[in-house]
């Protein structure tokens, strides 16, 4: 399979990231031939690295939130960017804030900052699945975004929120996910400012 029908097979299939092993399977070649595809390609500005190991056709674009769910897996995005998205917060956020199971990471990607922050996996949880375009991610609901929120001042010593829409949250809710961390300092600094 020549290149041209490989872009043409991705943008068929509406794929807008692709790792070396999806490569090696829609070209049908080794995995020795593949990367020197990749690299080749690469050079010659065909394609474009997202990160190690990930791709995307250079003339293609990849939504934002998408790829932040892409960039590091599982995970959900979360904090700041979510208090913003969801409009509990005036300030308007720039670095897209996820949460993982995983190690604390932090990537700077098609000109953006992605961070991820780690939670017990009993806390991976409240996230709905909405649309960027014709592609989905994964986003923390209102409460689970302020309970994650919290968390990490907490986790930072800093205050708890102070400047939010408490008519957005429901504390009900909210008091829930803060369970499922297993932390009562948590639980009374939500149950305080959601009073």
């Amino acid at each position: 399979m020549k290149w041209i029908d490989f872009e043409r097979q991705i943008k068929k299939k509406g794929i807008k990231l692709f790792t070396p092993l999806d490569a090696q399977r829609f070209l049908g070649r080794s995995k020795v031939g593949t990367t020197f595809l990749i690299h080749r390609l690469k050079k010659q500005g065909y394609i474009q690295s997202v990160k190690r190991g990930l791709y995307k056709l250079s003339d293609e674009s990849v939504p934002d939130l998408y790829l932040a769910n892409k960039l590091y897996e599982p995970s959900y995005i979360s904090l700041e960017f979510a208090l913003s998205y969801r409009r509990i917060i005036p300030e308007t956020v720039y670095e897209i804030t996820s949460i993982t199971p995983k190690a604390t990471r932090r990537f700077e990607s098609l000109g953006k900052v992605f961070s991820y922050r780690k939670i017990k996996k009993t806390a991976f949880a409240g996230y709905t699945i909405e649309k960027q375009g014709e592609l989905s991610f994964r986003i923390a609901d209102a409460e689970k975004a302020f309970v994650d929120y919290n968390y990490f001042r907490l986790l930072d010593g800093k205050e708890p929120l102070g400047r939010f829409n408490k008519e957005k949250i429901n504390a009900t809710k909210a008091l829930r996910y803060a369970d499922k961390f297993n932390n009562q300092k948590l639980i009374s600094i939500i149950k305080t400012t959601l009073r």
